[in-house]
């Protein structure tokens, strides 16, 4: 028992530490903005997330569960994270047990390691087979981010709305392998409408919405970011402890 609740701090430790200063304002004063034309919004846009060091990210889903192991057991509710170039992830995911227990992972990523707190005794494991969650694929940006926006089709300025400071709103379809990126393999083999709300200036994203299915069953996501540029400590889990 009291190994049990020992790992089951280290998780909320982890947990406090990914969502601390919360996620989607990023506070920061805006400079000049950017011309109010699409294209030249999500070019910008392509370039800047290519080139973020670290930032803090919140995925919420909503709807038809989703799973992350293949035995369907953990449904994933949210994951809430941090990234650091060139490679390093920890981050909190907030999952349902079989339907009806709500509890949290951690989940920890450097380089091509993975390591996952087991659900039943809090410990963190090398990534057992069987379970489809990568936290470091939630942000790649060269990787995934720069050539999703790259890639936008149908692309068009909704307009600027405020949300977490003044935001260009811009929309455009994700082909299918880009989405499957960008959400670390969650969804797949669909082409889906996204909404980016970004900085006006930068381009950097602050917020993301889109729907997917699955199954005839409607799924929403969810998703903030936010300290671009931050600097943090990511250190692989104590395995012995």
């Amino acid at each position: 028992m009291r190994t049990v609740v020992r790992h089951a701090a280290v998780v909320a430790a982890i947990a406090l530490s990914v969502v601390a200063a919360g996620c989607g304002n990023d506070g920061e004063a805006e400079g000049t903005p950017l011309p109010a034309e699409a294209e030249t919004i999500v070019t910008a846009a392509a370039s800047a997330m290519g080139d973020v060091t670290s930032v803090r990210f919140e995925l919420e889903r909503s709807g038809a569960a989703v799973y992350i192991d293949q035995f369907e057991s953990l449904a994933l509710e949210k994951i809430v994270g941090r990234y650091m170039s060139p490679g390093s992830v920890d981050a909190a995911l907030t999952v349902t047990v079989d339907g009806n227990l709500k509890t949290q992972l951690g989940a920890v990523a450097i380089d091509d390691e993975v390591w996952l707190s087991n659900p039943v005794t809090g410990r963190f494991e090398p990534l057992p087979t069987g379970y489809d969650i990568d936290p470091s694929a939630f942000f790649d940006p060269d990787g995934a981010w720069r050539p999703l926006l790259a890639g936008l089709r149908d692309v068009e300025l909704v307009g600027e709305e405020n949300r977490g400071g003044k935001r260009y709103h811009i929309r455009g379809v994700a082909p299918a392998e880009r989405i499957e990126a960008i959400t670390a393999g969650l969804v797949r083999d669909q082409d889906v409408t996204m909404d980016f709300w970004l900085r006006r200036d930068t381009g950097l994203v602050t917020a993301a919405e889109f729907s997917t299915a699955f199954d005839g069953e409607s799924i929403e996501w969810k998703l903030e970011l936010s300290d671009y540029g931050k600097t943090f400590t990511i250190d692989p889990p104590d395995l012995d402890g």
